[in-house]
């Protein structure tokens, strides 16, 4: 509690401080909000605690008693299904003592023991054990109370589960908003036909040493460091093994950024001119033959929305993705201003032939992660761009996100798609930051509004 009221107590100076570190008229941030002490504990408070989290897949719960560690900000959960099939989310700390009651990663159990004090729990959550029950407590204690703590509300939506510690926090659907039509890319099978994904191979999980902001806001839409991966497009690799496929799909397509600044989120797309099946994944006649299906099915299924190619992107605030080739969620768990751990999903359509797994968890771990030829690139940038935030003289020197600002791009022909979000043509520009403007916007908010009945600023109408 010391540390709940220091926090609260603290924000009205620092609320004040926000509206100067960033300044979206100017196009500015301080170095600040990356390295102050006393921001990331507000964070853990006003945003952490309040905001829709991306805790796992359902997949890696499949059965009754199956069960799943995460991370929602710096608390420790657990993602289960109980008897009845039903998913919980539950902080993994005993209400005895706070110890955790789950100390392993994944697994199968009846029921979750603390290893301090021997306290035990149900898979729905129920206190069901209490040594010398009836010796030390008389049977007078009310288990019925002292359950561990369950998350304020929970969504599954196609297979990706979510959590929000706050229980007046909007459903995650308006929460997201018509972001939905982009994070449906990611979560829909390869053929767009509705079938079931997984994860396959584990989740990747490293510590990088940078705020976690940083691998945030490159993945909502950092067209600009791609010469950071200059050596992997020059060495030709990929999945087809003739370049990145993204590359190929962008020949002859117009260029968008896509921000949702209301609420925070932003992604990367290409709008093809025609349904041109490219040639790809011609590793064997098993996975050529494949993809080629797979694509075919997505003309039909998708109709002229095949002609979008969905790049990274990020929903607010700390889960990003990159929905094809490879097909990976990243959550960035703050550690502390100046650290954060990485966490990588791997996502596959669960009826693809078992050649077409094998050839695909080669190339996703040798293309993301910390092995991984993109991510190395991108790690060694964030990590001296946080050091470079931390120095006294330094931090006197704002960040620039001006790019893009007071610039008429040239109209986006979307040839009848109702695209959702605020999109800019960045074909002839290259890039902007639009993306990133809007998703310090939304940081801000959440930094300075007392309730989602502030935060909602979408409820007047204005805004998708």
């Amino acid at each position: 509690m010391a540390t709940a009221r220091k926090t609260r107590t603290m924000n009205g100076q620092a609320n004040g401080q926000i509206g100067r570190m960033v300044d979206l008229d100017a196009g500015t941030i301080s170095r600040e909000v990356f390295v102050d002490p006393e921001i990331y504990a507000q964070e853990q408070e006003q945003l952490f605690a309040r905001a829709w989290l991306f805790i796992g897949h359902e997949s890696q719960i499949a059965k009754s008693g199956d069960f799943f560690v995460s991370s929602m900000g710096e608390e420790s959960v657990i993602l289960c299904r109980d008897r009845q099939n039903e998913i919980h989310v539950f902080l993994n700390s005993c209400a005895h003592r706070g110890m955790k009651v789950c100390r392993y990663d994944e697994g199968n159990t009846p029921v979750f023991s603390c290893p301090y004090h021997g306290w035990s729990y149900a898979t729905d959550g129920k206190l069901v054990g209490v040594p010398y029950f009836k010796d030390a407590y008389k049977e007078k204690l009310d288990k019925s109370k002292w359950g561990l703590a369950e998350v304020a509300q929970i969504c599954n939506y196609k297979g990706a589960i979510w959590a929000t510690w706050d229980k007046t926090a909007p459903s995650f659907l308006e929460y997201i908003g018509g972001y939905q039509t982009y994070l449906d890319f990611l979560l829909d099978t390869w053929d767009g036909a509705g079938g079931e994904t997984e994860v396959f191979g584990g989740v990747e999980k490293w510590i990088i040493p940078c705020n976690w902001k940083f691998p945030a806001e490159n993945f909502i839409g950092d067209r600009y460091h791609n010469i950071s991966h200059r050596s992997v497009d020059l060495v030709g690799f990929g999945p087809s093994g003739s370049g990145r496929r993204d590359n190929q799909e962008r020949e002859g397509a117009t260029a968008l950024d896509i921000s949702f600044p209301e609420r925070g989120h932003g992604t990367l797309a290409f709008l093809r001119p025609d349904d041109e099946i490219l040639p790809g994944y011609q590793h064997s006649k098993v996975v050529s033959e494949y993809f080629a299906h797979c694509e075919a099915e997505r003309r039909k299924n998708y109709g002229q929305w095949s002609r979008l190619v969905p790049g990274p992107g990020t929903l607010f605030p700390n889960m990003s993705y990159l929905p094809r080739q490879p097909r990976t969620i990243s959550v960035w768990h703050p550690r502390g201003p100046n650290s954060h751990e990485a966490w990588r999903w791997f996502l596959i359509d669960k009826n693809a032939p078992a050649e077409v797994k094998e050839f695909l968890r080669h190339y996703y771990i040798s293309y993301s992660g910390p092995a991984g030829l993109t991510e190395q690139d991108d790690m060694e940038n964030w990590n001296y761009a946080h050091n470079a935030s931390q120095g006294v003289i330094a931090r006197r020197h704002p960040y620039n996100y001006q790019m893009g600002m007071g610039f008429d791009a040239p109209p986006v022909d979307t040839d009848g798609l109702d695209m959702p979000g605020q999109i800019r043509n960045v074909t002839a520009a290259k890039a902007t930051e639009q993306n990133q403007r809007g998703f310090y916007r939304r940081w801000s908010e959440f930094m300075s509004a007392p309730d989602w009945d502030a935060l909602a600023t979408w409820r007047n109408g204005k805004s998708q």
